[in-house]
């Protein structure tokens, strides 16, 4: 008896591993990713989710796959070609790079992208409702690159500004004005490489579910010089930029409504920070606020000071329901501590205060593009109406 109990675990330790062997099998669909540099086979993407790399490095002793915060190890072959793939990630867009004998660099195969602080590799899971941003057959707004002189950063910057299919058509039309902004360690070219802006925008405007509008994406990271000379660190300039230079300048080169009504701004994690800060400072100027997976600053705490808060900007809060049309907020449901409080403590602030907003979970997305790409699509539709 004790013998047959033996062969029956035995038996069963063997059907489990040949189950986990089943389960972790990699399936073999690779396809090139979208995102790649014309005619790179790799990197790939298979049905699970998981990237595959493959670059020649002969000299390399290492090689890893650094996406998703973990690293994985490349196998070698005769041909001095390392080639491995990750886990399966989340959809979306994702940075990734290749650490190669302990020295991080981009991917050979893709194009790139400003993200981390640095020009990069990106990957693209496809999302299941990938098609509100897919390039498709219908009118195409222009993204144009736009340069001006900063007179209090003392600096040449840029600004990237969509203009609607039909804005070169009709000459005495005039549109409504979203100032958009990135999140930390990004730049102005986020919004129209990362969040595909530009297409999401198309894509509403040819179904009926977006008025026709001007986007300006612009560079967050704005600074005094004169300041860091005498206090040895640079003050972050770009509320008063917005103001003083960014909409003026808008206005005078674009055919804008300039008015409050007609004005939006919104921004991400960082950028949500910096345009509630713009927004609230100055409601004369907006009459909506849209902020994707963040709010604004405060100290952590159960309840915000309205008082103190943003320099008393919610105390009043008839008064900011009534100049705010519409206040939106979004959040990945993945999204990691403290994005998830903060924003719930910023949630209790409004019910409080009797201000109404709008709040949107984009489904199994992180801190991370598909949910603000998502969140773009909600809140565009809500604007201008």
């Amino acid at each position: 008896m004790k013998y047959i109990q033996s062969l029956l675990v035995i038996f069963a330790l063997f059907i489990g591993s040949i189950a986990t062997a089943q389960t972790d099998k990699v399936v073999e669909d690779f396809k090139p990713s979208s995102v790649n540099q014309q005619g790179k086979e790799f990197p790939q993407v298979n049905s699970e989710g998981r990237v595959r790399v493959r670059i020649e490095a002969p000299q390399a002793k290492k090689v890893q796959l650094d996406i998703g915060a973990v690293k994985y190890d490349l196998t070698k072959d005769e041909n001095g070609v390392w080639t491995g793939e990750s886990a399966p990630q989340d959809e979306g867009f994702h940075y990734y790079q290749l650490n190669i004998d302990g020295a991080s660099v981009p991917d050979p195969g893709t194009r790139y992208f400003y993200g981390a602080g640095r020009w990069g590799s990106g990957i693209e899971i496809p999302a299941h409702d990938r098609d509100f941003y897919a390039l498709k057959k219908v009118p195409h707004g222009l993204v144009s690159e736009n340069l001006y002189y900063s007179d209090i950063t003392e600096s040449w910057r840029r600004c990237f500004v969509y203009t609607p299919p039909g804005y070169h058509g009709d000459l005495s039309k005039r549109y409504p004005v979203l100032y958009l902004q990135h999140g930390s360690f990004e730049d102005e070219t986020g919004w129209s490489n990362q969040g595909h802006a530009n297409l999401i925008l198309d894509n509403l405007i040819a179904d009926n579910k977006a008025v026709p509008m001007i986007i300006v994406m612009d560079n967050g990271y704005a600074f005094k010089p004169q300041e860091e000379e005498t206090t040895g660190r640079p003050a972050m300039v770009f509320e008063e930029m917005m103001m003083q230079e960014i909409i003026p300048m808008i206005d005078a080169r674009f055919r804008t409504l300039a008015n409050r009504e007609n004005r939006a701004i919104a921004g991400l994690s960082m950028g949500a920070n910096q345009t509630m800060r713009i927004a609230m400072n100055n409601l004369d100027h907006f009459a909506y606020y849209g902020g994707f997976s963040g709010t604004a600053n405060y100290p952590s705490s159960d309840e915000i000071d309205v008082e103190t808060f943003l320099d008393g900007a919610f105390a009043d809060g008839e008064k900011v329901d009534e100049q705010l049309k519409v206040l939106w907020l979004g959040l990945g449901t993945k999204e990691p501590e403290p994005f998830p409080e903060s924003i719930g403590t910023f949630i209790n602030m409004l019910k409080k205060q009797g201000i109404q907003y709008e709040y949107y979970e984009s489904p199994e997305t992180a801190h991370e593009w598909l949910t603000w790409r998502r969140s773009l699509y909600q809140y565009a539709q809500l604007l201008f109406k």
